[in-house]
Order: structure tokens, then C-alpha cells, then sequence
């Protein structure tokens, strides 16, 4: 399948290779080179126009956005209600952007659209690298800390957790996330599991390959192994 990327970093962006890659059963076929945002405000103001670019430039099946969270209010299943849209949940947020854009543009390059594969990290992408090796980090954790008004650990915390620093270098920072991501290669379904804002980034992956009917994926049971 085709993918375009649009991320963070360029450590989010190496992670996120091999991450749609685990989703999808193999590498994914990038159709442009990664598009960055400047964090959270730039990603809404920057994803319109590369919706429309992927669009009518490019022959992209879908476009795989994924930020942190940060402090906002994290996605849960009651916001997946028809005509539902909470308007501080970052995932509501870059699904209407999508939905506004796609119906706007006219089918071009054989299709009508270029379908969504949003991912929210809860607080931030290190909890996902976190998965597995460290079990007081999940999104129901995070959730229910937000709820009590103390939080369990910090965004500071998870990255000296990952890194052994707060502020790695830029090439340290892509190291450890490889190295962390790695695990999650042949089987996914627990970082589904643990963080449901990559179970939807999954979700809409295997939707999108099901919906071009990519010969080389479309067979692969849902955790992507063989």
C-alpha cells in the first residue's frame, strides 16, 4: 500500500516506518518523503494542505498522521459516536480536518480520496516506545491520572526513561526509538492493547488496505504475522 507520513520528528517518522510496516505485514511503499509539522497547532494548519497535495500530486492510498497528545483530553470510544465531536480531543480534531478537506476535492488519480490513518500518542510517542519493557506506562494509566489530578509520570519522565536524558541528540533520539520499536515488529496487538490511540492508527491502516485491496497485505491476519 501507499502511505505518505507526517509526523513530529524525524525520530517519530523512523519509528513510524517500521510501525505501519508491523501493521501492514511489510514495509510500506512512502510516496513522498516525510512531511513535518512544528508541533501540535502546525500539524492542523499544515494537514489540509498536504491532504491536497497527496490528493491530486500523488498516487498515495492513505496518509498516516500520528502527535502526542500532550495535556490534551485523550479519545475514547464514547467520542466514536455518529456526529459526535469533542472539541478538545486531538483525534475528533484531525478527523474533522480530513473529512472537511476530502469533501471539498474532486476524485483524482483513479480515486476519490486519500484515506486517514491517524494515531494519537498518549501523552507522547515515548509511552508507545515504553510498551512492553515498562508496565506502569499505558494509556489507562495516563487517563486515570488525568482523571484523579495527578498524573503518574511526566512527558519528561518518559524520555529519560527511553533515552537516559530529557534532551537527546537528534541521532540518539532515532537509535533508541528503533531500538524500542523493534519489539513490536512481528506482533502489534499489545501496543494496541496499551495505547488505543495506536490500536485506531492500526485500525484505519488495515481499513485503508481493505479498501484498495492491496494484493501483497490484504490476505495478512490482523496482527500482521505470518
Amino acid at each position: 500500500m501507499k502511505v505518505a507520513l507526517l509526523s513530529e520528528s524525524p525520530a517519530d517518522e523512523a519509528a513510524l516506518r517500521i510501525l505501519v510496516g508491523a501493521v501492514l505485514g511489510g514495509p510500506p511503499q512512502l510516496v513522498a518523503p516525510g512531511f513535518r509539522a512544528r508541533g501540535w497547532p502546525n500539524v492542523g494548519q499544515l494537514l489540509p494542505a498536504v491532504i491536497r497535495h497527496l490528493h491530486f500530486n500523488t498516487d498515495a492510498d492513505a496518509l498516516v498522521v500520528v502527535v502526542d497528545s500532550d495535556d490534551s483530553v485523550v479519545h475514547t470510544a464514547d467520542h466514536d459516536r455518529p456526529g459526535y465531536f469533542h472539541p478538545h480531543c486531538r483525534m475528533c480534531q484531525l478527523r474533522a480536518v480530513f473529512h472537511r478537506t476530502n469533501r471539498k476535492l474532486p476524485p483524482a488519480r483513479g480515486r476519490s480520496s486519500v484515506l486517514r490513518a491517524i494515531g494519537i500518542a498518549v501523552p507522547a510517542v515515548e509511552g508507545w516506545y515504553l510498551c512492553g519493557r515498562d508496565p506502569a506506562v499505558s494509556e489507562a494509566a495516563w487517563t486515570a491520572g488525568q482523571e484523579r489530578g495527578r498524573l503518574p509520570y511526566t512527558r519528561a519522565d518518559l524520555k529519560v526513561r527511553v533515552y537516559g536524558t530529557d534532551r537527546p541528540s537528534l541521532a540518539h533520539e532515532i537509535r533508541c526509538a528503533l531500538r524500542e520499536v523493534a519489539r513490536h515488529r512481528r506482533d502489534v496487538r499489545r501496543l494496541e492493547h496499551d495505547f488505543p490511540g495506536f490500536g485506531a492508527l492500526a485500525n484505519d491502516l488495515r481499513a485503508a488496505r481493505d479498501t484498495r485491496g492491496d494484493p501483497a497485505t490484504k490476505a495478512l491476519p490482523a496482527n500482521g504475522t505470518v
